[in-house]
């Protein structure tokens, strides 16, 4: 009886020693990634400044303006911080 796993690994080593270390076209890879990162971190600085807003003008004796404010400061400190820097792609 033939032994089906042999027939399956001659094929994945065919693949694997037809496979050049560093010659695969990556491009696309790192546009999703760095796209995922900047989702994930614009993301987060909004849902901060979303959360600091509700809770401060929501609290008890919170106002409106006091969330307002907060969540500006917030959001420019943030933004200062969280900006790609000239020169820095990795």
């Amino acid at each position: 009886m033939a032994d089906l796993h042999d027939t399956a690994n001659a094929s994945a080593d065919a693949d694997a020693q037809a496979y050049l270390h560093g010659h695969m076209e990556v491009r696309e890879q790192v546009s999703t990634y760095r796209l995922f990162l900047n989702l994930a971190k614009w993301g987060s600085l909004a849902i901060a400044v979303l959360l600091l807003f509700l809770t401060l003008w929501f609290h008890p004796g919170g106002s409106f303006m006091a969330a307002v404010i907060g969540a500006v400061v917030l959001g420019g400190v943030g933004f200062v911080a969280l900006k790609s820097k000239p020169g820095a792609a990795h």
